[in-house]
């Protein structure tokens, strides 16, 4: 009886003697950045979109032949900065094919379940994917259109399409691709954790940003003016834009209509998250 006494002491003494760790906000930040980073589609995918603003741009600029009518091609009255964003369609697919795949693979693979045993509360999950992708992208895109038109603008200098960053609406372009692109990567994440699916991720993310825009011209006219401005490619590109279109919305509520899908979808992620099974 002493001796199982004595052992019960020093079991109950070890335990007391472990450190508790209490799971943190930025102790959930650090492990998911950890994770976006250890990743090889991670650096190939932000490099993908890097390559493509880039050089869509540059060679817009590159192929510019003043007082020629470029068809489907860039809007020459955005002048420079028009040109340097060209690649932004492009690079919104791979950002945000990116968001989906951080959030959906964890689900294909099984990881979640690890994931959500560390973290009980699970929301802090959902919040720390967004955040770090976000800010893994904001700079970077900013930076790359940054690039992109002072590139560009080399070559255009000594054409009507030549510009400088401090003429109106120049910067605003610029910040915007960094934005637009910021929220559809968040947009991605909020997908994959809604759906649980890769595939099924991408399909939708696809699907909005380039299918139904195109299929908006079924409607008839005076349905298609109000619904096309608020779906959530066109709301979000108002703000790359240096002229908006008379039946389009201005670049910060465009800007602001977009931040409003990629929410709402984000607290669709976050219901079934806290509510149902991973």
């Amino acid at each position: 009886m002493t001796t199982t006494a004595a052992d019960t002491s020093t079991a109950a003494g070890r335990d007391s003697a472990r450190p508790v760790y209490k799971v943190t906000f930025a102790g959930v930040i650090r492990s998911e950045w950890g994770k976006f980073w250890s990743v090889r589609s991670t650096w190939i995918t932000l490099a993908l979109a890097v390559v493509m603003v880039l050089a869509f741009g540059i060679i817009a600029a590159a192929v510019f032949t003043p007082g020629e009518s470029r068809g489907n091609g860039p809007d020459v009255s955005e002048g420079a900065v028009g040109l340097a964003t060209t690649g932004t369609t492009f690079a919104e697919l791979a950002l945000g094919v990116l968001g989906v795949m951080i959030a959906a693979s964890e689900y294909t693979t099984g990881m979640i379940r690890a994931t959500l045993s560390a973290v009980p509360t699970r929301l802090p999950v959902l919040w720390s994917k967004s955040l770090v992708l976000g800010s893994a992208i904001l700079p970077l895109a900013c930076a790359t259109a940054l690039g992109s038109f002072w590139v560009g603008g080399l070559v255009l200098k000594d054409t009507e399409m030549a510009q400088s960053i401090s003429d109106p609406g120049v910067l605003r372009v610029l910040i915007g691709v960094g934005l637009y692109l910021t929220l559809v990567g968040v947009w991605g994440v909020a997908l994959g954790s809604l759906l649980r699916s890769t595939a099924g991720g991408i399909a939708v993310l696809v699907s909005v940003l380039l299918i139904v825009p195109g299929l908006t011209g079924l409607l008839p006219s005076s349905i298609r003016d109000d619904v096309t401005p608020y779906l959530p490619n066109e709301s979000g590109q108002a703000v790359t834009h240096l002229h908006q279109a008379s039946d389009s919305l201005g670049p910060w509520a465009g800007l602001a209509v977009f931040a409003g899908w990629v929410a709402l979808t984000l607290a669709g992620a976050a219901y079934r998250l806290a509510k149902t099974d991973a």
